[in-house]
């Protein structure tokens, strides 16, 4: 239905007359009358008479009048949502429950008039199509992966180097340890069943694990962080890799143990991912919120995939 017609019947109706209406709208009355005779057509009514005290609707004209008012509210949300400033900005995080999504609330804490659409996307490809298509705005990745480069017109900036921890039940051999290298890990099992073929996380630990000689397993079901922590408290052989600032929380008779590695640390790269004709003003904000509170990725101590360092940043 043409909303401009519908637009000028109620005109007409609130008006009284055809020629205030247009005078209303900044049209003329015969452009006011065409379009009032169009939506007659597509409705099949009569939706006016006219005589000398101007335009009154008829029985039909005010069984629609309402719907029509609602369709234009409608119509208004609807420019709304999408105008510049008023659509929420939708960024992609790996999990709600890692680092990433607790910086992201930082963001908001600073910026609390910024309306945040926050979604899940599962792998890299997924993420940056959609950020390539526009259906989000940006995304928190690992970039770029063995193979892959982003498409044209999509940028990264690195944003957060975030270093690994070992993490171990009480009974297990590094659990007492202040800290520990990753060349130590050299023969012990570190349990990882999150670690899906294909996924940009997965390529990361695989380079880890081939350049400190770290067997990872990624066997068995992936039941959850809960079932993760389950297993690596009762477990003396068994560890797993966390993040820094990944949120975490155990029973206390679990004695799980947080241990850093060093000598180098390994850091999981996370940038940020966007589209350079992307219009959302809210972008920038963003990126300048990210991209300021990144030191650099220091020359010495840690080590990060060469992938990730192939001349992009």
């Amino acid at each position: 239905m043409d909303v401009a017609a519908v637009r000028t019947f109620v005109a007409v109706v609130d008006a009284g007359q055809f020629q205030e209406a247009a005078a209303d709208l900044s049209i003329t009355p015969q452009a006011v009358s065409k379009r009032v005779a169009a939506l007659e057509a597509e409705l099949g009514v009569r939706l006016f008479t006219r005589d000398a005290r101007g335009a009154r609707p008829t029985i039909d004209g005010q069984a629609f009048l309402p719907h029509a008012r609602s369709l234009l509210r409608a119509a208004e949300r609807a420019v709304d949502s999408v105008r510049p400033g008023s659509r929420a900005l939708r960024v992609d995080v790996i999990g709600r429950r890692l680092s990433l999504a607790g910086l992201l609330r930082g963001f908001h804490s600073a910026h609390p008039d910024t309306a945040l659409d926050v979604v899940t996307l599962f792998d890299f490809d997924t993420a940056i199509a959609a950020v390539e298509a526009g259906t989000i705005d940006a995304t928190f990745r690992a970039v770029t992966m063995p193979g892959r480069r982003l498409p044209q017109g999509v940028e990264a900036a690195p944003v957060f180097d975030e270093p690994l921890y070992l993490f171990t039940g009480p009974g297990h051999p590094f659990a007492d340890a202040p800290a520990v290298a990753p060349a130590q890990l050299a023969g012990h099992r570190v349990w990882m069943p999150g670690n899906l073929p294909g996924t940009e996380w997965a390529a990361y630990y695989d380079d880890l694990a081939q350049a400190f000689g770290i067997t990872i397993e990624a066997v068995g079901p992936n039941f959850g962080i809960e079932h993760l922590l389950d297993t690596i408290a009762e477990s003396t052989t068994l560890a797993t890799f966390v993040s820094e600032q990944t949120p975490l929380a155990w029973p206390a008779g679990h004695s799980l143990r947080r241990i850093p590695i060093t000598d180098p640390t390994p850091v999981y790269p996370h940038s940020l991912v966007w589209h350079t004709d992307n219009p959302h003003p809210a972008l920038a904000a963003l990126r300048d919120h990210f991209t300021a509170a990144h030191p650099g990725r220091p020359a010495g101590g840690v080590w990060t995939p060469e992938w990730t360092r192939q001349g992009r940043f």
